[in-house]
């Protein structure tokens, strides 16, 4: 294992001067950990928005030409899976643009980026109006979404476990992790407003659009967040002892690209699971359910809610039996959910709500710990892009694709599909687990 490379700071000298400014005032974990969440919370957020609108929006606004509302749902799910393509390449973009001008600058393109993309899709014309360019449109902003998310990767979460007590790894671990349900909280409080205060027609027209604005102004406060922590004394320690330079992919691969292939797999199940307790749940309610939209998005909320308590106790059971044993017991969970979740699915509205809450119960008791499973293994000088590149790879294995593939399994094959998916991930997290561990022994 290689331990130090180094190829500059990722430090620009008006980043440098804030430092030496601001050298008497040292950053508490609780201000890091704050800074994390609103940071992780923004970015779940302009995805949530954009997950929630592809069921309730986008069948009928783009893909009105369909036969059928199942088939414009796939349509919709296909162009939200291409942020996910688009954000490794992002990644490998904005690390160069690391090296060369900064993290701060970095960081301020991503996020005006990504802020700038979900906030046009809020003046998107429909087919109806524009025909193919409406579908085009939509597929740019969404690919925007992800290049641009590529470059939201900030070493936050990073400095956060660096500076942790060695006995609570698995606590300030599940911290970044609440942005996640905090994020779809708020999207589908959001959302749920506008479809139960407004008409079909009014929503259509303009209720949907007003979640995508909000999704500017709360990056705007995301990106102040996080360039108040970029600019702290103990960051910048860290980028001069290379914990948190950015380096060039390539050589990261070569030297990591075994750590990389495995940490893609570790969070599988985890992942396969995080949109199938978001956006499948609402989808398959919108075509085959008979509950009201509006009451169930309640509903999502409340899973979220849950999702937030299993995330914290994570943290707590983790610091007992360690970190990886917890994912590897919760993949066995997962796996075990994998059977009963499609059985009470098919059981109605209130199976379905069951199976939101339960659902999120076991995705944030998996969840909170899904990242930064072996990043010990990254050497000095290469964990900050090859965790990056890490978490990019698992989303698109473990998430990307898995609202179009549940939606098409389910509706061709049955519900039951939606199950021998889920168990597939967490199949893999513990052969990824297995694997990792025979590694370390033998070396």
């Amino acid at each position: 294992m290689a331990t130090t490379s180094h190829y500059g700071p990722s430090s620009s000298s008006l980043e440098r001067d804030a430092r030496r400014i601001h050298d008497d005032k040292p950053v508490s974990p609780g201000s890091i950990a704050i800074g994390v969440v609103i940071g992780r919370m923004s970015e779940f957020f302009d995805f949530f928005v954009y997950g929630l609108a592809s069921v309730l929006v986008f069948p009928q606004l783009v893909f009105p030409f369909a036969p059928d509302r199942l088939t414009g749902t796939l349509y919709s799910f296909a162009i939200f899976s291409l942020a996910f393509l688009a954000r490794p390449v992002g990644s490998v973009v904005f690390m160069t643009i690391d090296r060369m001008y900064g993290r701060g600058t970095k960081l301020t393109i991503a996020l005006f980026l990504l802020g700038g993309s979900t906030a046009s899709i809020a003046f998107l014309p429909g087919y109806e109006e524009i025909g193919v360019w409406s579908i085009a449109l939509l597929a740019l902003f969404r690919l925007g979404q992800g290049f641009a998310l590529g470059g939201a990767w900030d070493g936050l979460a990073s400095l956060l476990a660096l500076n942790a007590p060695a006995n609570h790894r698995g606590w300030y671990a599940m911290i970044p992790q609440l942005g996640a349900p905090i994020g779809f909280a708020l999207a589908s409080t959001l959302f749920g407003y506008f479809v139960a205060n407004l008409s079909s027609e009014d929503f259509l027209s303009w209720g949907w659009r007003y979640p995508f604005f909000v999704a500017f102004a709360i990056n705007v406060v995301a990106l102040f967040a996080r360039l108040r922590l970029v600019m702290t004394k103990e960051f910048g320690t860290l980028l001069e002892q290379h914990e948190l330079e950015a380096a060039p992919i390539l050589d990261v691969l070569r030297v990591h690209g075994r750590d990389i292939l495995i940490g893609a797999f570790v969070p599988l199940a985890s992942f396969a699971m995080f949109h199938l307790v978001t956006i499948f749940p609402l989808g398959w309610m919108s075509l085959y359910g008979n509950q009201p939209i509006g009451a169930f998005m309640v509903v999502q909320v409340v899973g979220a809610m849950v999702g937030i308590v299993a995330i914290v106790a994570s943290g707590l059971i983790a610091d007992r039996i360690g970190r990886r044993a917890q994912l590897a017991i919760c993949a066995v969970i997962i796996a075990v959910f994998s059977f009963v979740g499609p059985i009470l699915i098919a059981s109605g509205n209130s199976g379905h709500d069951a199976f939101v809450i339960i659902g999120f119960g076991v995705l944030g008791l998996s969840f909170g710990q899904a990242t930064g499973s072996i990043s010990s293994r990254f050497g000095r000088g290469y964990r900050y892009t090859g965790a990056a590149f890490t978490s990019d790879l698992a989303w698109l294995i473990g998430a990307g694709f898995a609202p179009l593939v549940a939606l098409s399994l389910s509706s061709r094959f049955g519900l039951t599909f939606v199950g021998y998916y889920l168990l597939s991930g967490a199949i893999c997290t513990l052969a990824a687990l297995a694997f990792s561990r025979a590694l370390e022994q033998r070396e």
